[in-house]
């Protein structure tokens, strides 16, 4: 009996701390990304964590993209967004102990990686 509550405590802490490391994920981070043609724009991105689920936006030069059916499971996370009617799918993995986000950006087939780091502003108002 004893083990079983050792082995339920262990499982439970672990599943916890798991998403207390997603909660410090919610915030802005900042990057660029590299798009077809070998141009580089920059991007902020602004993520809000419920749970496993993914909400926010992202702040572009030409406006503001909205991030759609987002999910989180353990240190990835997936969500999509729509430019201009074409669907972009973007995963990716939270790195808590660089403070640092790696994303793979999908768009049509057309693949890329980007690195975020939080916005220098979220990180001063998060100490």
């Amino acid at each position: 009996m004893k083990a079983k509550i050792l082995t339920s405590a262990i499982l439970i802490s672990g599943f916890l701390t798991g998403m207390a490391a997603f909660a410090d994920m919610s915030g802005k981070w900042e990057g660029t990304v590299m798009i077809p043609g070998g141009n580089e724009i920059p991007l902020t991105y602004v993520f809000k964590i419920d749970g496993d689920k993914l909400t926010g936006n992202i702040e572009t030069p030409e406006g503001e993209l909205a991030i759609k059916d987002g999910k989180v499971d353990g240190k990835t996370f997936t969500f999509g967004v729509d430019v201009s009617g074409h669907a972009i799918k973007t995963s990716g993995k939270y790195y808590a102990e660089a403070d640092s986000v790696g994303l793979d950006i999908d768009f049509a087939g057309d693949k890329t990686h980007s690195k975020l780091l939080r916005s220098k502003l979220d990180a001063a108002n998060t100490k």
